[in-house]
Formats: C-alpha cells, structure tokens, sequence
C-alpha cells in the first residue's frame, strides 16, 4: 500500500480471501476528502465461491443512511442493475462517510458487482457475486460463482467530510456528473431531434392506431374523449391473434395517468402547426375532465366501461362492453384494496390534475370553467388540511379524512396548487395553507428521508406495505419513491419564487439532489440501451428510464437556471431525450432492436409505440429481456411529448441547442 495520508485507517477495512487468494491493496488520494481504493486477487486457476466482498467499518451506527435500494436482511444487496446513482451514505453528529463503487472496474470483472450498508452496525459493502431477484423487487446472493483464472478487482471510492453535510447528495452527484456524466451526456448519440418523436406519437394515437387508442362518446349530450389508459402489443395492428385489453378500458385524469396533462401537450403542438384536427381531440379531452361531476368540490379520476372475458384457442381474454357501459371511479393503485368503481378519493389525484387545469387557463385558453371547477376544489382543499398542515391521503364518501398516508410528503402536491391558486386569486388564505403544508414537510419528513406515497406501496412494488411509517431497521431507512420528492422539490421552488426565502431554495435543492439519487449518471458500458439520465422509482423496484423523467425534467431545468448551475441544465436534457429513449421508431436503433426481438410483428404502423420503462424486473439483456408489453399514452408517449412542447413554450429551442 503506498505510503500516503489517509482518512480511514487500515483496520477499518475488512477483505475476504477469493478461493483462499488474499488481495493486493492500493490507495489513492484523488483530492481533498476523495480516496480510491482497490484490492485485486490473482487467482492461478477457476474456483468458485459465494461472493467476495470488501467491508468498511465506519464511526458506528449514522444519525441518517441513505442508499439506492433496500437489504433489509443479510444475503441481500444493491446489484448493478439499479446502479443509476449508486453510493453508500452515512451521516454523523460531525462527519460524513461516502462510499461510491467504481463502476468503470465493476463492469469488467467476470461475476457481477454490488454495494450493500448495514446502518445498524455502521458497515459498508462492495463486492462481486451472483445474484437472484426476489419479490419485487430487491436482490439476493446466488450462491456458488464461478472465478475465472486472472485478476479480479473490486474497487471504489470513499469521501470523508469532518462536518454533517446539509446536502449529502451534492457531491455525489457532482462527483459523478463531472466525472462520467458530462462526457457521456456530450457524446450522447441518440437522436435529439424531439420533433420526430412527437410527430410519431400523434400520428401513432390518432392515426395509425387511431381505432384502438382514442376512445369518443357522449356524455351529458356533449361530445367528449381521450386517448384510452392502456393498449398492449396484442392491439397492434399487425397482431393477428386474439386482442386482449390489460386492464379496464378507461380514461384517467390523476398524478400518474392526466389526460389533461397529455391534452395540454396536444393542444400546444395544434398551435404550432395550425392542425384543427389535433386542436378538437384537446378539446374534447378537456371537455371531459370538466365534466367529471363534483361533490363539494371533491372529484373522481377515472372513467371507464364495464369489461367481459371470452375464450380464444383455449386462452381467456379481456374486453371493453363499450362506453354505454361507463361508470366513474378512482385508482386502484390505494391501500384499500378497492377497485376502481369503490376506491376512495385520493388528494393528491385531484390536486394534480386542478393544478393542469391552471395551468391550460394561464398558458393555453381562458376558459373560466377551469378557474372554476379549480376554485370549487381550492375551496374545499382548505377545509380539509389538518392543523398540522399536512393533507389528507384518501378521502370516503363523506370527505373525511381515511387515516393512510395523513402526513405524507403527498401534501406538497396541494401545496403546489394552492400556491398557484392563490396567486390567481390574489387571495392570501391559499398561499398561507400552501405554506403551512411545506413548512411541516420540511420539518417532519425531509430531514428523516420518508418519501412515503401511494406509489410506494401500492403499485408494483408491495414490499413493506404493512409497515406503512416504519423504517427498515437494517438500512436506518424507510422504503422510498422519488414521485414525492419531485411534488416537494416543486412546491419548495414555488414558493422561494413567491416569497424570495433563501431557505427554501436551499432544502428544495436538497430535495432535487435526492431525486437526481435516483437518476443515472452515466452510462453503463453492458446495457443495450442508452439509460444516462433515465429514472428509477424506487429503492425496492428495478426500472431504468421511467416515464416521469418527462414530467421532472423541467423542474431540473428550472432548479438550473434558479442556481445558475450548468450540471441541472444537462441533467434536465438528458431526461427529456430518455422519455423518447423507449419509442419504438428508426430513431431509435438499439431499442428497436430490442422491441424486435421480443415482438417480432411490430412494423412502421407500430412506430411510437412506447412503453413506460425498461428492465422492469430486475434483468435486462440484448436479447429483448427488459422490453414490456403495452404502452400507456398518459404516461409514456403522449406526457413526454407534452413535457418537451411544454419546454419548447417556456424556453424556446435554445435550450436544446
């Protein structure tokens, strides 16, 4: 080892033999607080063994942990498929303790790399081994890798801080940016001429797949529509087979799936080419979110029909009875166990989609209907928020508050809305409660990392969801979803706008960084696809580009030029070009490959089809493991067209230049 200054004396680290091969160490001092080391194993012949890790001791047990998923357990760890931003952090009473694995060595070895962390102990993990997906989804050892002959290296980076950081993500992600991002972000390749995209995504919905996507029908003797929630590949036009519908054939105007968000896109690209046609689809699909019929201010998120099974060949399908058929109702995705005709109402839903309202009204039309249909809403908005501050998760048929998710990081969402409202309005009493909502999040949940919404228990990912508010005792951390730091990240630029309070922005750009954990940094050398800049979810869940990079972007962008800081600017790019990353066109070489392979039926009349992520469960390979099945308008191709018109309006086409 040479012979140098450093943080973490030797004793601290602990190296396991690799088939009775003990490692050559190294270290280097890269800079103040920055060291490198290495351990590599020359194995003379193939041996096999579980795993090989190299384990850090730190100070103790953290005052606060974070890393980018969850091993609740011994035997689990952070595998390299959701090393978007990976590191290890811990924070103590006067000093932080920063592990970042070297990905640039991991990606070369023969057996997979990880990082683990067990707060309660105080140790830091990286290693090399196989690994298996369980639940959905976290990684456990396999067992019995196999060591080819050669060197093996494990290798990675430490900071130490002689302070607690404010902001412990910074420089991580300064580190990574400045090191790999920026380079892979300039040589980037993908196409970014995002005016193709959109055009294959118009022409996809209201032309090529017209018949299966857009759904039409009368309602109160007023023509309204939007295009349908979910279509799969067995809808495609060149499948010859039975078509199945996934899910209810319905219509959703909430915080994932807002066809008035996606409208507001639509209706953005008919101004700019002068398409009557693409101006009367927007139409309708405003018509209907104004006609979903109010109680006291409270609204449903969802339209849909009744559905029936039938058999073809053996095999039971699903279809739509047809729009006679039509009921309102709410997500399915709550705590409730409740489909979508019982499920309660959820505020956040309808703070989203009130929120696009004032945003069609102040960017696009005023139509007063919408300040209207909003201000019913902020109305009653205020006589729900608790003395706390914080809003109600789910409300019953009587509006009372249904005890999930009550103190929530959801309430930003509200915060966001009411800032807006109020600002309209000239009216104080929504700018005061907006501020009273922001004021308890920054005291009760950002500090401990609980970023504990609807989305991270009752999507995919049920992991943990009996243990709503509880930490996982192994990690010192509650499962996260970064859908909530992005409301809060939101609500707090907002109102450092509006108020001119420096605090504000500086925990708001604590928020982001947390968020940008979860964005990848650079692009792994073995992914068929390009993924810099892309989004994950959650720490217990495996996807790569998920579609809200189209719905954070401008947030980024927007932090960027708040701060002056070049890295947000870039970061926000690179998240609009990977919400077209997954578009099925020519555009798109690599990931048209990948659809190819695992649909071989697609076509040209299928160009623009796009499904929402990538490596869904956990794998992916370059054979079309990783590609799904099914496209979600409202949350793939039609929000991030909206998103990039969204800043094409704002912004001009400098930005992206």
């Amino acid at each position: 080892m040479e012979k140098i200054s450093i943080h973490i004396p030797a004793n601290c680290f602990t190296a396991d033999l690799l088939c009775g091969v003990e490692p050559e160490q190294k270290v280097k001092c890269l800079g103040e607080n920055l060291y490198h080391y290495s351990f590599v194993y020359d194995l003379k012949e193939e041996g096999k063994q579980d795993a090989c890790q190299i384990c850090i001791q730190a100070p103790g047990s953290p005052v606060f942990a974070w890393s980018p998923h969850l091993t609740p357990e011994n035997g689990y760890i952070i595998q390299q498929h959701v090393f978007r931003t990976p590191a290890v952090i811990f924070e103590y009473a006067d000093q932080t303790w920063i592990l970042i694995p070297d990905h640039e060595i991991l990606e070369k070895q023969c057996v997979p790399g990880y990082i683990d962390m067990d707060a309660v102990s105080g140790k830091m993990m990286s290693g090399l081994c196989e690994s298996k997906v369980v639940d959905h989804i976290l990684y456990k050892k396999k067992g019995q890798s196999i060591w080819k002959a050669g060197k093996t290296e494990i290798a990675f980076y430490m900071m130490i801080f002689h302070e607690k950081l404010d902001n412990p993500f910074r420089p991580v992600l300064s580190f990574y940016w400045e090191r790999f991002g920026r380079k892979d972000f300039l040589t980037d390749h993908t196409n970014k001429n995002f005016d193709v995209y959109v055009k294959y995504t118009y022409e996809w919905a209201f032309d090529r797949w017209k018949d299966v996507v857009w759904q039409e029908f009368d309602l109160d003797h007023k023509l309204v529509g939007a295009p349908v929630f979910i279509v799969t590949t067995s809808q495609s036009p060149n499948y010859h087979g039975a078509k199945n519908e996934r899910e209810l054939r319905s219509i959703w105007n909430q915080a994932w799936f807002c066809s008035l968000r996606s409208a507001s896109g639509l209706c953005r690209y008919a101004r700019r080419t002068g398409s009557q046609e693409y101006k009367e689809y927007a139409e309708k699909t405003k018509e209907l979110a104004l006609s979903f019929p109010q109680d006291h201010g409270l609204f449903d998120a969802v339209i849909a029909t009744e559905m029936e099974e039938f058999e073809h060949d053996g095999k039971k399908y699903m279809r739509s009875l047809g729009w006679k058929t039509k009921f309102w109702g709410n997500s399915d995705r709550n705590p409730f166990g409740m489909d979508v005709r019982r499920a309660p109402r959820h505020i956040l839903d309808m703070s989203f989609t009130a929120e696009y309202m004032l945003q069609w009204y102040t960017e696009l039309e005023r139509d007063e209907r919408l300040l209207q249909y909003a201000g019913s809403y902020a109305e009653r908005l205020l006589k729900l928020q608790a003395d706390s501050g914080f809003f109600p998760g789910w409300v019953d048929e009587k509006g009372m508050a249904m005890g999930i998710l009550d103190e929530s990081p959801e309430s930003a969402m509200s915060a966001v809305f009411l800032l807006h409202y109020g600002k309209l309005m000239k009216d104080s009493r929504f700018t005061d409660a907006a501020r009273k909502a922001v004021d308890v999040i920054c005291e009760k949940i950002i500090p401990a990392g609980r970023w504990e919404d609807f989305e991270t228990y009752w999507s995919c990912s049920s992991f943990w969801s009996d243990h709503v508010g509880e930490k996982i005792r192994r990690n010192n951390m509650y499962k996260q979803c970064n859908f909530s730091m992005f409301f809060t990240a939101w609500a707090l630029l907002e109102l450092y706008e509006a108020e001119r309070e420096e605090k504000y922005l500086q925990i708001g750009q604590r928020v982001l960084d947390e968020m940008l954990m979860t964005q990848s940094s650079y692009q792994p050398s073995k992914m068929p696809i390009p993924t810099l800049g892309g989004f994950g979810v959650l720490n217990a869940d495996g996807e790569l580009n998920d579609a809200r990079e189209s719905l954070f972007a401008e947030l980024i962008i927007r932090y960027g030029k708040v701060l002056d800081k070049k890295e947000y600017l870039e970061r926000g790019i690179a998240a609009i070009r990977r919400a077209f990353t997954m578009m099925y066109c020519p555009e798109n070489p690599e990931v048209k490959e990948q659809w190819e392979r695992k649909w071989p039926f697609l076509n040209e009349l299928d160009y623009g089809f796009n499904m929402e992520n990538y490596g869904h469960n956990g794998e992916t390979n370059d054979t079309g493991l990783g590609i799904g099945e099914f496209t979600i308008y409202d949350w793939g191709n039609g929000a991030a067209a909206e998103a990039y018109l969204r800043l094409l309006d704002h912004y001009g086409t400098g930005l992206f230049q």
